[in-house]
């Protein structure tokens, strides 16, 4: 019987819960158990397995699969990393992920162990997509086009905004890599809207966008987990202009996310210890089984 790859599920949100379906649909993963906050309320889909408060009451785990809030990535990574455990997340704050690798790259080497960061979708498989691009044109534009749809890093940031009770943000592509965020939020009682939205607009996950924010009775009206991109790139191959690529998707945003995870913690087995983003790793080394067979199937 072949070496299945134990992990752990850190985190039980929306990703966490495609997570845990994406291993039980790998034949060569083993789900170990899941780390949540609260461990009192288990839902009836986890319980045939190990429910914890903390890594340290898992055993035997190979790689560690965090699906918390960007903002606490770092934290729990290192947490995992300092006993040993392998890690692969979706830190998906852009201007933020060299300082990321660098902080776990140390933390990694020191525990001889392997992170692979910023592995979802965008960033994740896009930014490959990008590279090939760049490769393929070295001189030229890239433009990637979010939505329309929900941002689950975006929503996120906004929930954990002082005075909202529960909010959605919505990502509409204006083109030529432009997008404006659309923001709707259930307001705790007491909290003002304007000193809220002010909040928002500054945050880092908006500021760099056209931000609008909205308050509404309730956000779950308006949920939907479908999301795309659509990327771009006008360039020159040696001396030859006009060359132009397009690469096109629709998704279910966390499920996509949680695939990317699952191939991440494949390959953080194949890497030396360090720290690494997705355009590092080998794309073979995100499939399982046979190196190979997969070179007779796709090269």
């Amino acid at each position: 019987m072949k070496n299945l790859i134990r992990a752990a599920v850190i985190g039980y949100g929306n990703i966490g819960k495609y997570v845990v379906q994406s291993i039980q649909s790998s034949s060569d993963f083993e789900l170990v158990g899941i780390v949540r906050r609260n461990v009192n309320n288990i839902p009836s889909e986890l319980s045939g397995y190990k429910v914890v408060s903390s890594i340290s009451d898992l055993s035997n785990v190979d790689v560690a699969i965090l699906t918390t809030p960007t903002r606490k990535v770092e934290e729990s990574a290192k947490e995992c990393l300092a006993l040993g455990i392998n890690t692969v997340d979706s830190f998906d704050i852009h201007t933020q992920i060299p300082l990321l690798r660098k902080s776990l790259d140390e933390s990694a080497k020191a525990h001889k162990a392997v992170s692979i960061i910023s592995a979802g979708w965008d960033p994740g498989s896009d930014s490959i997509i990008r590279t090939l691009m760049e490769a393929m044109a070295p001189k030229g534009l890239t433009y990637t086009n979010f939505g329309p749809g929900m941002s689950m890093g975006h929503t996120v940031a906004v929930k954990a905004i002082e005075g909202v009770k529960d909010a959605l943000s919505m990502t509409i592509p204006l083109g030529t890599g432009v997008h404006r965020r659309m923001v709707y939020i259930e307001l705790k009682e007491g909290y003002l809207f304007e000193e809220v939205s002010k909040a928002i607009k500054t945050d880092d996950y908006f500021s760099h966008d056209e931000t609008h924010v909205f308050q509404v009775e309730n956000v779950d009206y308006l949920k939907d987990m479908g999301h795309g991109v659509l990327m771009e790139r006008k360039g020159v191959s040696g001396v030859t202009q006009n060359q132009l690529f397009s690469f096109k998707m629709h998704i279910n945003n966390p499920a996509l996310t949680a695939q990317v995870l699952i191939g991440a913690a494949r390959a953080c087995l194949k890497q030396t210890p360090g720290a690494y983003t997705l355009i590092e790793v080998p794309v073979i080394d995100l499939l399982p089984g046979d190196r190979d067979e997969w070179i007779k199937k796709l090269v």
